[in-house]
């Protein structure tokens, strides 16, 4: 996170001595990334942080990744997933699935109706996205409501969980690192401050406003973890003596933060902008980018749709928020849908949208985008909804009109 926060109590100097109104001690606890070395922010619990009496195995959900062999470029309905299960049931932890993956990122869906336990996730950085619905995600930072359209980033290991509200219904697609995620670093000074290029600043971020505290005890903690095994990740169960949202203050650069996809500024230039003008978060081997409403490219011959291009590093996964997103009419891609380009097959516009679009001057669209530099695969949400059609769309006679392949 770029700049320090300071909520609640801390004491006048660090690493000192610190107790409450009642004289009992204050334990402090330094939550850094890269060992000592990167952003840190220090938390004063009213009870010692490492407290376990006991624990048990977390069988967490089919993680199985299947490899994209033969290679295709596939097209996955992620709203089937939804209406394959009552979200009254499903949380936003143990019910997530795993759509594809590999090495540095997961990548996740679920429709939640129902509070999650608490939860930590030790592999990397999580990034959020809220594609529709209201939540508040609790955390020992503090809690932060989320809306539609927000990202929230919730750092390696900060102890969280979401809180449904009866009856509502909240998608959420997930993106887990092994890594941690921030703003790319072009868009940094070399003190962590936005520059002026960057498409949004701090105003745009939103942390935690109060200490959030609870009281319980023999409180489970649901915690995801590196591990051996075919996909690297395993789950564990902890059972605290005391409710880790007991955080009376703290202060530093690392804290859970949300940013509303609507408050990103769209580059535009006079002929078609390339994606990384469209990049909003990184992380190792991997960036997220966002695709929003905006005019689009006004020299007089200009093509508004990307031109066709070969990942050659790289596989291209876009999600399909909202709008009508000129490059892929035809193709049967609509709202909730996933399209994955994988590198080494080149891509770009479905067949008639390179004319359609000339002479264009903006596009209603809202997606997101996440380019990985190892090879995705596919988890058990991607195999089951594979429309099976989707690389056959660039070859005239093969287009979805009428709610139906032409072929079919």
């Amino acid at each position: 996170m770029p700049y320090y926060q300071q909520l609640g109590s801390v004491p006048k100097h660090r690493h000192t001595l610190f107790k409450d109104e009642s004289g009992a001690i204050l334990y402090e606890e330094l939550m850094g990334e890269e060992g000592f070395s990167s952003d840190s922010s220090l938390l004063y619990h009213r009870h010692i942080p490492s407290g376990v009496i006991g624990s048990r195995v977390w069988e967490l959900p089919d993680q199985t990744l299947t490899p994209n062999h033969p290679l295709l470029p596939r097209h996955l309905r992620l709203h089937d997933l939804g209406s394959a299960s009552d979200p009254a049931t499903v949380d936003a932890v143990t019910g997530r699935r795993l759509v594809m993956g590999n090495g540095d990122v997961r990548l996740s869906y679920a429709w939640v109706g129902k509070t999650s336990p608490l939860y930590k996730n030790g592999l990397g950085d999580e990034c959020v996205y809220v594609e529709k619905g209201n939540a508040v995600v609790e955390t020992q930072f503090g809690a932060l409501p989320v809306e539609e359209g927000d990202y929230i980033i919730i750092p390696r290991a900060t102890i969280h969980r979401w809180v449904i509200a009866g009856g509502d219904v909240v998608q959420l697609y997930f993106m887990e690192a092994n890594s941690h995620i921030g703003p790319p670093k072009r868009y940094l000074s070399k003190y962590g401050q936005f520059l002026e290029h960057s498409p949004y600043c701090e105003r745009d971020l939103h942390g935690p406003s109060s200490p959030l505290l609870a009281e319980g005890t023999n409180v489970e903690v649901y915690i995801k973890h590196r591990g051996a095994g075919p996909t690297g990740v395993i789950g564990s169960i902890h059972i605290l003596p005391t409710h880790p949202f007991d955080v009376v203050g703290w202060d530093g650069c690392l804290y859970p933060f949300t940013f509303n996809i609507r408050d990103y500024m769209p580059i535009t230039g006079k002929i078609h902008q390339p994606p990384p003008v469209h990049q909003v978060f990184e992380g190792h081997n991997f960036v997220i980018c966002n695709f929003l409403p905006r005019k689009v490219d006004y020299h007089e011959l200009a093509v508004p749709v990307p031109y066709y291009h070969s990942n050659v590093d790289s596989d291209e996964v876009m999600f399909y928020v909202a709008g009508d997103y000129e490059a892929r009419k035809g193709s049967g891609i609509n709202k909730g849908s996933i399209s994955l380009h994988p590198g080494g097959h080149p891509h770009g516009p479905q067949p008639g949208a390179i004319e359609a679009s000339v002479g264009v001057e903006r596009f209603d669209e809202t997606a997101v985008m996440v380019d990985t530099f190892l090879p995705l695969h596919l988890g058990e949400a991607g195999m089951a909804t594979d429309d099976g059609k989707y690389a056959e769309s660039w070859t005239p006679g093969h287009e979805w009109t009428g709610g139906k392949w032409s072929n079919s």
